[in-house]
């Protein structure tokens, strides 16, 4: 492999999830993100109350994802090789953590409109 091209990443996905994994996830990703954006373009403004409580969720959404990944590999710490594993997983859990963000203040918004909260 000599270039990282998009169709690549997605074939790696793809062997590493299982196919139907792989897009599922995708699926459910982009409903969260449209949810997201939709509940931005309605509310105008950003619940700080809302986006606090979403932050206090970003440790569990990375230790989930990460446990999620080594689940689906059926690996673990002890199969970590060497520091691009250690990216890998930083970037798993980074992504887990905003991953949960994004989706708590989603569920907030859609549960407590603005007009709603005291």
């Amino acid at each position: 492999m000599e270039e990282l091209s998009f169709e690549t990443l997605i074939a790696v996905f793809e062997e590493v999830f299982g196919t139907f994994l792989f897009w599922s996830l995708v699926v459910v990703a982009a409903v969260i993100t449209i949810g997201y954006i939709y509940v931005l373009i309605r509310d105008r403004a950003v619940s700080w109350r809302k986006f606090l409580l979403a932050q206090l969720s970003m440790p569990v959404g990375a230790v989930a994802a990460i446990y999620f990944v080594f689940w689906v590999t059926k690996s673990g710490f002890a199969d970590m090789g060497g520091p691009i594993d250690i990216i890998v997983l930083l970037g798993v859990g980074l992504a887990g953590a905003i991953g949960a963000a994004i989706l708590v203040y989603t569920v907030q918004s859609m549960i407590a409109p603005p007009e709603q909260e005291s």
